[in-house]
């Protein structure tokens, strides 16, 4: 299951070109084969992701989380300390529902300062550490800071940068699935 903001539910571009669609595909053909459940709603903050969870835990029952939120946090200028309790409310709730975990971290753009911006930074590879989980420290590596990858907002990808988003998560989360990378 993935529990993410819009970078994870295709926003403005075809669903079924998203990155979390193009998962689906790799694993619904792999051994053994596995269902992708999108939780993802664009506009999710960490605490609307934390809310929503108890009853995404209990209906689908995933064996496997990947949470990729908090972007929407910091682009809100949320106070990190929330966005931290929040991440590790979720990150609990996942343990608790003996669900792995893959963590997706997300960088903000350079306008929301140095001190703001390490702070989320730090904020997911402390998370990463604590709980023992693999870390995708930044979802857009390799596409924010090509102009031809991105949506003219700035924020999002275009479809054709979809397929690096996968590339960016798939080391991490193969390693939580025991696949080869």
């Amino acid at each position: 299951m993935v529990l993410g903001d819009s970078l994870s539910a295709a926003y403005r571009i075809a669903a079924d070109s998203g990155w979390v669609a193009l998962l689906a595909k790799r694993l619904e053909t792999g051994d053994p084969p596995r269902t992708v459940i999108n939780a993802s709603i664009s506009g999710e903050t960490t605490g609307g992701g934390l809310a929503r969870l108890p009853a995404l835990l209990a209906k689908y029952k995933p064996g496997v989380v990947l949470v990729e939120l908090g972007a929407n946090d910091g682009l809100r200028g949320l106070p990190i300390d929330r966005v931290h309790a929040n991440l590790t409310s979720i990150l609990e709730d996942c343990r608790k529902a003996d669900a792995k975990i893959v963590l997706i971290g997300i960088e903000l753009p350079l306008n929301y300062g140095a001190q703001y911006r390490t702070a989320l930074r730090e904020m997911y590879r402390d998370e990463a550490h604590d709980f023992n989980v693999p870390l995708v420290p930044f979802l857009l590596a390799g596409v924010a800071d090509d102009p031809a990858l991105m949506q003219d907002d700035g924020l999002h990808p275009v479809a054709a940068a979809e397929p690096k988003l996968l590339d960016n998560v798939w080391p991490a989360l193969a390693g939580v699935l025991g696949r080869p990378q």
